[in-house]
């Protein structure tokens, strides 16, 4: 039988790769109960359906994995969309919700990772918007803007260790909610 690495673990099971973890665990149950060893008298056809059981273990593993690392459906969005919607929320000043619906989106890209960056730096954290310029970068290393929003949260980063701007930030944060 083909190793499990080059063979699809919905595939071996017999399901599509949309299926759900009912799915993949009732079509495993219905596999193990066709082909178990103990079923064949003859050693060469329970060496088989041996090498064929580790499969399916392997293939129903596997599968499980994917399922469950799959978002919820109604949770996600296209990343068009929650990149529309982030920087709507950017522009009425509303920089948590802007984070949390960027973060509904499908899949990311190099302006998704600047986005967040740029929202971050906004809300003053500077580490992560870093980090999240830098991975826009490793999308595009020629990309200026993204390059620009690096430097400058790595500049904010820096300057925000000081005691003065520490100060000014929480007089900033307690007189704003007031």
């Amino acid at each position: 039988m083909a190793s499990l690495r080059n063979a699809n673990p919905f595939h071996v099971l017999g399901l599509t790769p949309g299926a759900d973890a009912q799915a993949v665990r009732a079509a495993y149950r219905q596999k193990v109960k066709a082909c178990h060893p103990d079923q064949f008298l003859d050693e060469e056809q329970q060496q088989r359906a041996q090498d064929e059981l580790v499969q399916l273990n392997l293939a129903y593993e596997e599968a499980l994995k994917v399922v469950s690392q799959r978002r919820v459906g109604f949770n996600q969005i296209s990343q068009e969309e929650a990149k529309h919607f982030a920087q709507r929320l950017v522009e009425q000043g509303n920089l948590e919700s802007a984070l949390r619906q960027l973060n509904r989106a499908d899949s990311r890209d190099g302006d998704w990772y600047h986005l967040q960056g740029s929202i971050l730096m906004g809300m003053r954290q500077y580490e992560k918007a870093h980090d999240s310029f830098r991975e826009a970068v490793r999308f595009d290393p020629d990309n200026r803007s993204y390059r620009e929003g690096a430097l400058d949260a790595a500049l904010a980063m820096k300057s925000s260790h000081k005691l003065n701007v520490k100060i000014q930030n929480w007089l900033h944060d307690t007189f704003k909610r007031k």
